[in-house]
């Protein structure tokens, strides 16, 4: 249906070149027409007996006889080489036919060998892909290996001369190194610092051993300083007017309101409409 559409759309828009063809229809029938006329009258002319002009005499002269004779047995030999040429192409097209029957049983009992074939080609050729791969890993693997055992060898021959030099300075009571000397000053330092933070320890601890014996009263009360604000620990009664604690059921007193709170917004209850 789309096809049949799409020819309809394509005749409709050649449908103004109508007019052109059948004007170069027209035109050329009368150039047809002009043309057999002229052949008609040139074929007549030519058949017309009488007219001297339709023929004109061939320049040269006859052979003679033995030049006849001669000419044929020029060409009866030409035509003997050609005939035998011909035999010879003849064995040769046979010979050619027969390897080319052999050649195309050949391939045909073959074809599955030969796909067989191609399929271990592929595969050894992926083999040899994988192989290579491993073998430039293994020798980037290698280099790398090579370039540690260098240095390595290296800081072996460095190692063993600062070996020497710190016999030598042993040898002759210095340190052996200077990295020794640091190490033992950082050493001495933080046995230093730890000696000094026991004394600061044992010193607060002595301090607060004093200050709690110092607050140890007769009572065997001890009273420690606080910085909690002070809450009531007794009433007024409305009929005595003597203040009196609370005791073990003192009222609870809630926490200070966070910086929370200004989020959260206070309920507004609607009155009650009676």
């Amino acid at each position: 249906m789309n096809e049949l559409k799409r020819q309809y759309l394509a005749a409709t828009k050649r449908i103004p070149e109508i007019e052109k063809h059948q004007n170069q229809i027209v035109e050329l029938e009368n150039r047809l027409m002009l043309e057999r006329n002229e052949t008609d009258d040139l074929s007549t002319q030519l058949e017309d007996p009488q007219n001297v002009n339709r023929w004109r005499p061939l320049d040269g002269e006859d052979l003679t006889i033995e030049q006849l004779i001669s000419k044929i047995r020029i060409l009866e030999e030409r035509l003997d080489i050609k005939r035998e040429q011909l035999l010879e192409k003849d064995l040769i097209l046979e010979e050619v036919s027969t390897l080319t029957e052999r050649l195309k049983a050949q391939a045909l009992n073959k074809k599955e060998s030969s796909k067989s074939m191609v399929d271990e080609l592929n595969t050894l050729q992926t083999k040899i892909r994988d192989v290579t791969k491993k073998m430039l890993a293994t020798v980037s693997e290698l280099s790398m290996y090579q370039a540690t055992a260098l240095r390595l060898q290296q800081e072996k021959v460095n190692r063993e001369k600062l070996l020497e030099e710190s016999k030598w300075k042993l040898e002759h009571g210095e340190a052996p190194t200077d990295d020794t000397i640091k190490e033992y000053q950082r050493e001495e330092r933080k046995k230093q610092q730890i000696y000094e933070m026991n004394m600061k320890k044992e010193e607060e601890l002595y301090n607060k051993t004093q200050t709690l014996q110092s607050s140890y009263d007769g009572s065997n009360t001890i009273q420690y300083k606080t910085t909690a604000e002070p809450r009531p620990t007794a009433y007024i009664p409305d009929d005595l007017g003597i203040p009196k604690p609370y005791g073990n059921s003192a009222p609870f007193k809630p926490s200070e309101l966070g910086t929370t709170m200004r989020h959260i917004r206070l309920p507004n209850p609607k009155p009650i409409e009676l």
